[in-house]
């Protein structure tokens, strides 16, 4: 009996040995993802630093931004309204989420979020981990919570391991999720369009183009500026209203009626391919927003100052809008759009 004690003894020193070496051996490791920075993008933004994409991170959060089990009915996804060939939009007038269900607002595009300070159309997330629980929440989006996804999730040996290979463990908590989906989002970026290629004399512009280039210069760029094309600010551009009475635009967010209906300046990259335009789509193509500028803009007491100064309206003539749009579709990145 002692023999056999004895036996037993070693046994377990001898498994839970093997058990202490073979831990060791397969140490955690996930190491961050050198990205491509353009020269002359903005800063990132700081929330990229505390949150940096990761090999695995980044693998975890492409694969969640596909999970139809996000929404109720287990048939919505990220990935079904931000397609990749409209730029991680949608072709839709107001995003569409379970059942049919109509949004407020016309799906963003999803592009060099990394550089962003501000999410969503009005601006009410500052931190992109903390935007994926909107959709999931929404009502009108996916209808559900982050802990019914987790218990849809955790079982499944997929996520178990790839959890355990972004995080070190399989725990799926709601951070873990949030912060890999940003981490994914971090990633597309999309500075390869013709524009970009020019600056770096590896490409010339049409006369058309360059005609386009000079009058966005003259009459855009004060709005559309930086290399985002946009300086994300809030501006109140007196177009069409949305007629839900759920819609405020910035205003919903700071409660002050100076920011009534007022937008964050969208991003000019890739917009030819995320039609139709406006907060609520209520334009079908670029030609219909260059008409309405220069038809004149709604009359409204918080217009922002350059059209208002303007008599209400951006003067163009036919050829600069012909131009105009062979300029903006410049900006269209082949590469990102996986063309």
């Amino acid at each position: 009996m002692k023999n056999i004690a004895l036996l037993s003894v070693v046994m377990v020193l001898f498994m839970s040995c093997n058990k202490d070496d073979n831990y060791e051996s397969i140490p955690y490791n996930n190491p961050e993802l050198e990205l491509s920075i353009p020269e002359d993008f903005p800063l990132l933004n700081n929330a990229f630093y505390s949150n940096t994409p990761t090999t695995f991170g980044v693998e975890l959060g492409e694969k969640l931004f596909s999970e139809k089990r996000f929404s109720a009915n287990n048939t919505i996804s990220c990935a079904t309204c931000h397609i990749q060939i409209n730029a991680f939009a949608d072709s839709n007038a107001q995003a569409i989420g379970i059942d049919g269900r109509i949004g407020l607002r016309n799906t963003p595009p999803i592009q060099n979020l990394a550089f962003m300070n501000f999410y969503n159309w009005d601006g009410s997330k500052l931190q992109l981990e903390n935007q994926p629980l909107v959709p999931i929440i929404t009502h009108e989006e996916m209808d559900s919570s982050i802990l019914e996804v987790i218990s849809k999730i955790e079982i499944d040996p997929e996520y178990q391991a790839l959890f355990e290979k972004a995080f070190g463990d399989d725990n799926m908590i709601p951070e873990r999720i949030y912060k890999s989906i940003a981490q994914y989002e971090y990633t597309l970026i999309s500075a390869n369009s013709k524009y970009d290629r020019v600056k770096q004399n590896e490409a010339t512009y049409t006369i058309s183009e360059a005609e386009g280039a000079l009058t966005f210069e003259q009459k855009c760029s004060s709005c559309h500026s930086t290399e985002l094309f946009t300086d994300q600010s809030f501006r109140s551009i007196g177009f069409p209203i949305n007629p839900n009475t759920d819609e405020a635009g910035r205003a919903r967010v700071t409660g002050n009626l100076d920011d009534y209906m007022s937008f964050r300046v969208p991003s000019l990259r890739n917009i030819e391919h995320t039609a139709p335009y406006g907060s609520f789509g209520q334009f079908t193509t670029l030609r219909d927003v260059l008409d309405y500028f220069d038809n004149g803009v709604l009359d409204v007491d918080n217009l922002d100052p350059i059209l208002k100064d303007n008599n209400n309206r951006i003067p163009l003539s036919e050829e600069e809008k012909t131009n105009l749009i062979a300029f903006m579709k410049t900006l269209s990145d082949e590469e990102f759009l996986g063309f």
